[in-house]
C-alpha cells in the first residue's frame, strides 16, 4: 500500500473505534484529527465530507463483520451446523462489542427516523445479514434438520431478539452470564423448530 492508502486505512481504523464508542453522529472531523495528530484539512484530503467518512466507516464495519462471522460460517456444511456456526460467531463478536459498542445497533437508534444515505446503507447491510440468515434457515429445512412448514422469517426474528437482548443486558445493564443465557436461548429455540426425524434429533432422543 502507498503512504496515502496507509494513512487512509489508519484514519478509518481510529474512526471505527470512535464510532463504535460514540455512535456515527459522535464522529467528527475535529475529534478524528486530534486522535490522528493531523489537521482537519489533512483528514478532509482523504474524505470529502463527514458523511463520506461515516459511510466508509460503515463499509469497514460491515467488511469486518463478514470476515469474522459470515465467511467462516459458510465453510460449515449446509444445514443446522452452518446456522449454529453463524449464531456462535455472531455472539462471539457481540461479546467484544459489549465493551466497544455495535454500530448496527447504535446506528438503528441514531437513524431510525433520519432519512439519507447513511440510513440506506445501514438498512442494506442489516438486510444483507438477515437475508443470509434466512437462506441458511431455509437450507436447514431442505436438509431435513428443521421441520417443514415452519416460518423461516419467524426463526430469524427470534434469533435477532436474542442478540438484541444480549447487547442490552450485557452492555447496558452489565448483567453477568448474559452470553451463556443467549446460548441457552438459541439451543432452546432450535429445539422447538428441529425436525424430530433428523439424525441429530434421533441421536439426542436416544440418549
Amino acid at each position: 500500500m502507498r503512504k496515502g492508502e496507509l494513512t487512509r486505512a489508519a484514519i478509518l481504523d481510529v474512526a471505527l473505534d470512535l464510532a463504535s464508542r460514540d455512535g456515527l453522529e459522535g464522529l467528527t472531523i475535529g475529534l478524528l484529527a486530534d486522535k490522528m495528530n493531523m489537521s482537519k484539512s489533512g483528514v478532509f484530503a482523504h474524505f470529502g465530507s463527514r458523511e463520506d467518512l461515516q459511510l466508509e466507516v460503515l463499509k469497514l464495519y460491515h467488511h469486518r463483520f463478514e470476515q469474522e462471522v459470515f465467511f467462516p460460517s459458510v465453510k460449515e456444511p449446509r444445514g443446522i451446523q452452518r446456522l449454529q456456526a453463524m449464531f456462535a460467531r455472531w455472539v462471539k463478536r457481540v461479546s467484544v462489542e459489549v465493551a466497544s459498542g455495535c454500530i448496527y445497533i447504535s446506528g438503528a437508534v441514531e437513524y431510525d427516523d433520519r432519512p439519507g444515505p447513511i440510513r440506506e446503507e445501514l438498512m442494506a447491510m442489516v438486510g444483507a445479514w438477515q437475508g443470509a440468515l434466512l437462506r441458511c434457515v431455509k437450507q436447514c429445512i431442505e436438509t431435513g434438520d428443521l421441520q417443514e412448514g415452519i416460518d423461516p422469517q419467524q426463526l430469524v426474528y427470534e434469533m435477532y431478539g436474542l442478540i438484541l437482548a444480549l447487547h442490552h443486558d450485557g452492555r447496558f445493564l452489565r448483567i453477568p452470564g448474559s452470553l451463556e443465557r443467549a446460548g441457552r436461548g438459541f439451543e432452546r429455540l432450535i429445539e422447538t423448530y428441529r425436525n424430530p426425524q433428523s439424525p441429530a434429533a434421533v441421536v439426542a432422543n436416544a440418549k
